[in-house]
């Protein structure tokens, strides 16, 4: 098996959704950090189970923060679940290429008639 693309992992979970909290996260921690002098945090935490008994898993993804304040601190969690397939390819959002095409013109079930 080939190892998962992380860029393209982290993209997929919640439909891009988790990338941008990430990024908004990382952004204020460290706004906090330099604007305050005190020490922030972040972490993600993933957990997989499997659906079934298929060859799909569930992704518990958690994102918990804490950014620094003026009197204190100000923290956050956020946790969903993505499905994916576990593939040769590593972990993908999709099985197979969902835009391909499902028949090649022999096997199509209706074949275009001439003009």
């Amino acid at each position: 098996m080939k190892p998962t693309d992380t860029s393209e992992f982290i993209n997929s979970l919640n439909a891009g959704v988790f990338a941008q909290q990430v990024g908004r996260a990382l952004s204020d921690v460290a706004a906090g950090v330099v604007e305050h002098g005190k020490k922030g945090k972040l972490s993600i935490t993933f957990e997989l189970s499997q659906i079934g008994e298929s060859n799909q898993v569930k992704i518990n993804h958690k994102l918990d923060f804490t950014q620094p304040t003026k009197r204190g601190s100000k923290r956050e969690d956020t946790a969903l679940d993505t499905p994916m397939y576990v593939t040769a390819n590593g972990l993908e959002l999709f099985q197979t290429d969902p835009t391909a095409q499902m028949f090649t013109r022999e096997e199509a079930p209706v074949i275009a008639r001439e003009v």
